[in-house]
């Protein structure tokens, strides 16, 4: 699963998600991509499930990319632990995903099979998505 090497901080704000994507909205490596329409964190298991997902679909054929890289500690305090005494630990990383970042993106198969691979994959994340194509 993905997760930095190191960070400046051990735990982080919980933060809010406002606004839209200020970078990557547009297709920069692949044909085909999935992008977000609302906002929400997407943690490292989802996005390997997604990418699980779309490489069995697709059989290894064609290339895939993943767009977002989940850099933010998500702590948590164990079960039946009373209020107070500090922070809990850092349990499992996510990413900050705003409406219109494209996520995953195709390159090397049909639009049928880039379309049902991606279906897949956006039935393991937390986010409502869409399909997108290159225009040529």
């Amino acid at each position: 699963m993905l997760s930095p090497k190191r960070t400046k901080y051990r735990k982080a704000f919980k933060g809010r998600i406002h606004g839209v994507a200020k970078g990557g909205f547009t297709l920069n490596f692949g044909t085909y991509g999935l992008k977000a329409t609302t906002a929400d964190r997407v943690t490292a298991r989802q996005i390997e499930a997604a990418r699980r997902a779309v490489t069995r679909h697709l059989k290894r054929a064609g290339r895939v990319w993943i767009r977002i890289f989940p850099d933010v500690p998500v702590s948590m305090k164990p079960a039946e632990v009373r209020m107070g005494k500090g922070k809990g630990t850092p349990e499992y990383w996510a990413c900050r995903v705003k409406p219109g970042r494209i996520m995953f993106e195709i390159e090397g198969v049909s639009e049928e099979l880039a379309r049902a691979a991606f279906t897949l994959a956006a039935a393991k994340l937390p986010v409502q998505t869409k399909f997108i194509s290159r225009v040529v």
